[in-house]
């Protein structure tokens, strides 16, 4: 498919911020909501992009866009969401955090905490937070993927059974309207499992793109998640089911 300059930077803005919005692009380009409604369609017939309620997200299909592109994506919103994760977990306290971009953020703000003890099988969380000389880090062992600095397998699991802590800080690839939390790989979900079994508390952080991706591996229901750090209201029955669950929203301000 030859695509338009128009629909050309749909699609990039949408694998840059992970989903685009019809009435945004309307009033972005200038046109009316049928016009992006029809080029939506086409790439989405293209295989480029997956229709979903008021807009569209990226094709994912089974695999996770790679590391470096994850990275770049919603930057500002991981950012404000780190923000907003680090500034409720307190001095002197333990706390596991999982593999993610998301994650990375949250281990970004917490340079300044004292007296922290963090366990992650995250190289890029652990490298980050050598920084911090009031944070003792343990890591896990495992098989380690070069990709993106994860480590899984049998190993990380059972080393995160050797701990008890106070917080868990949770990334996922996708979310389900149900509120199933998903992911793309079955050995990091299994891992992810055994980290929420070790934690008092359980912090989901986790942007809008988030909501309407499908990935292929269950890791659990959003209602384990004591708090959900996020940058835009969840839809309305979402939100309701939160409530519900005793799981709180925080909208972190971009």
């Amino acid at each position: 498919m030859a695509l338009s300059f128009r629909q050309s930077e749909i699609l990039e803005i949408a694998r840059g911020e992970g989903r685009v919005f019809v009435e945004d692009l309307a009033q972005r380009f200038d046109v009316a909501l049928q016009t992006i409604r029809r080029d939506l369609t086409d790439l989405a017939n293209a295989g480029l992009l997956d229709r979903v309620h008021g807009g569209a997200v990226p094709r994912t299909g089974v695999s996770n866009f790679g590391y470096e592109e994850r990275r770049g994506m919603n930057e500002a919103a991981k950012a404000a969401i780190g923000r907003a994760c680090a500034a409720a977990i307190p001095n002197n306290c333990s706390i596991i955090m999982n593999l993610g971009t998301t994650t990375e953020a949250v281990a970004r703000e917490l340079l300044f905490h004292r007296n922290i003890t963090v366990v992650t099988n995250n190289m890029n969380v652990a490298n980050t937070l050598l920084a911090n000389p009031g944070c003792d880090i343990m890591v896990a062992g495992g098989a380690l993927r070069r990709s993106d600095g994860g480590l899984v397998g049998d190993l990380t699991s059972e080393f995160f059974g050797e701990f008890k802590v106070d917080y868990a800080i949770m990334g996922v690839s996708a979310i389900d309207p149900d509120g199933d939390l998903m992911d793309f790989d079955l050995a990091e979900v299994r891992v992810s499992r055994a980290i929420l079994k070790q934690a008092r508390q359980a912090f989901l952080v986790c942007d809008h793109s988030k909501l309407g991706r499908s990935a292929p591996a269950l890791l659990g229901p959003l209602s384990q998640m004591a708090v959900w750090f996020t940058d835009r209201p969840p839809p309305p029955p979402l939100a309701r089911s939160c409530d519900d669950w005793g799981t709180e929203v925080r909208i972190a301000g971009v």
